[in-house]
């Protein structure tokens, strides 16, 4: 539910919802107060006329008897002058707290007036024009006047007057006002704490939770999750804070590697450095003391120097490579490559040297000779280089070592598999060998020789050409390091 619809909601709780709930209440009070006095003054029909207007109450408790004086002052207004006719129209009238009173010639002749109402029964009204007159006289107990003005049949002027008092019914209107009135503003505060309370809970209270989440990104805490409860903006908010945690702490997390890694990177560098100057300290100092005595010592102690200092160049320069790979750096030129002439080349360079070391080496290519991809030839050719290179570095002692580079297509790719029968890889250490500076022999045996860093540069390299690398290996059996690279299209990316 959308924040705007909440908002809407929430009006309408608070305001459209009361008030039809105060309508309906108000009605059903007045209802219920109408009946009340239907039956306490025993009314013929009641209406809501009557709360807003006290005076047609009034009108209606005594409406059957004033018909009927009405009548009787019309046909037989003698009738009027019977004491008898007139005590029971007055004790008729007394249950709706009304009382009679009938004059003739301004006298009065009859009066039902209590004397405990302190009513004033000497206020003389002529007629106008022979008009009933409605008066209402406030005084200590305030009370209603209706006059009926009437000729008697021996000419005299006669008066019907019936009071009624007011204190019994005006408070019985004040009180259902009351009722109506607390009533209403009940339901109108019920109705705003309910669509506060609801507004609150849907927006204040995740709120508070990305505040707390805040509080503990700020302080350093990561691990917690901030869950999107509704799918509302806020929780939309709720999940972008999420996602920016989780970066948060995955770049963290990768941080934290690096730096473990870099350390681990320059101990071992140290390790690897250290290790061909103690041997170049030695040697030298051997020539110095003399221990070098002959010119062919001498000449085997140079040498020996100068291929410590070589192995250490080429330490450095892959460090230095890596260091470039890793800073995204390094310039490729990129080109197109027939894929048959490149590993052709490759494979003349490369075997030359193995032959030299007693490796047998094999070619061979599955592709279309025509096959085309889109390379950096010098990276690709350290990427080969340094695959094969650890296969020579890891050859088992047990049987000669032998190496073949195989070449095949897979739909759009082209697909490089470079296998030996070497010592193999454990299971469990075959996802780490493209880690920089991890090497299968914890003990970093330095007749290995190199950084550790020759994979990882041929992940960097491979990837960089939009290409896959992977390693497949059997302890003890030997080792296969394969990689894909598209093939050359019009529209490649490195062209």
């Amino acid at each position: 539910m959308k924040l705007l619809t909440r908002i809407k909601i929430s009006y309408f709780l608070a305001f459209i919802c009361p008030v039809v709930l105060i309508l309906a209440t108000v009605f059903g009070v007045m209802k219920m107060g109408l009946n009340s006095m239907e039956q306490k003054y025993d009314l013929d029909q009641s209406s809501y006329e009557m709360i807003l207007d006290p005076m047609s109450m009034l009108g209606h408790m005594t409406a059957s008897t004033v018909e009927e004086l009405e009548q009787v002052t019309k046909e037989d207004p003698d009738k009027l002058l019977d004491q008898v006719y007139l005590e029971k129209l007055n004790e008729r009238l007394s249950n709706h707290s009304s009382y009679l009173l009938v004059k003739k010639d301004w006298q009065n002749i009859y009066s039902g007036l209590p004397k405990e109402g302190n009513y004033k029964d000497d206020l003389n009204y002529s007629p106008k024009d022979g008009k009933d007159e409605s008066l209402y006289v406030m005084d200590e107990q305030p009370y209603h006047i209706q006059q009926m003005n009437f000729t008697f049949s021996d000419g005299s002027v006669g008066q019907v007057l019936i009071y009624t008092n007011v204190a019994q019914i005006v408070p019985q209107i004040k009180k259902l006002v009351a009722q109506i009135i607390i009533t209403s503003l009940l339901i109108l505060f019920a109705g705003s704490f309910i669509a506060m309370f609801w507004l609150y809970k849907s927006i204040v209270y995740p709120l508070n939770k990305l505040k707390t989440a805040a509080e503990n990104i700020k302080d350093g805490n990561l691990n917690f999750s901030v869950a999107a409860e509704t799918d509302d903006e806020i929780g939309e908010v709720c999940v972008a804070f999420e996602e920016m945690r989780l970066k948060l702490k995955g770049q963290i997390e990768r941080n934290i590697q690096y730096e473990k890694e870099s350390k681990e990177l320059i101990s071992n560098i140290s390790h690897d450095l250290k290790t061909p100057m103690t041997a170049i300290k030695g040697y030298i100092e051997g020539i110095m003391d003399g221990v070098a005595d002959t010119e062919e010592k001498r000449d085997r102690y140079i040498r020996t120097i100068y291929n410590k200092v070589n192995d250490m160049n080429s330490l450095i320069e892959e460090l230095f490579l890596y260091a470039k790979l890793d800073s995204n750096s390094v310039t490729y030129s990129f080109a197109k490559v027939n894929v048959d002439a490149y590993f052709q080349d490759c494979v003349e360079e490369i075997s030359l040297d193995l032959e030299s070391q007693g490796v047998d080496f094999g070619y061979f290519n599955y592709a279309d000779r025509d096959t085309v991809i889109i390379a950096d030839p010098e990276q690709l050719k350290r990427v080969v280089n340094n695959i094969i290179g650890n296969s020579v570095k890891y050859a088992s002692p047990d049987r000669k070592l032998m190496i073949s580079l195989r070449i095949m297509e897979e739909a759009e790719f082209v697909k490089i598999e470079i296998e030996d029968n070497g010592k193999g890889i454990a299971r469990n250490e075959v996802p780490l060998i493209f880690d920089r500076c991890y090497r299968t022999d914890a003990s970093r045996n330095s007749s290995k020789g190199g950084s550790g860093l020759g994979l990882s540069i041929a992940k960097k390299i491979i990837e960089e050409h939009g290409g896959k690398i992977w390693a497949v290996s059997t302890e003890g059996v030997g080792t296969t390091m394969c990689f894909v690279l598209r093939k050359y299209k019009e529209n490649n990316v490195y062209e």
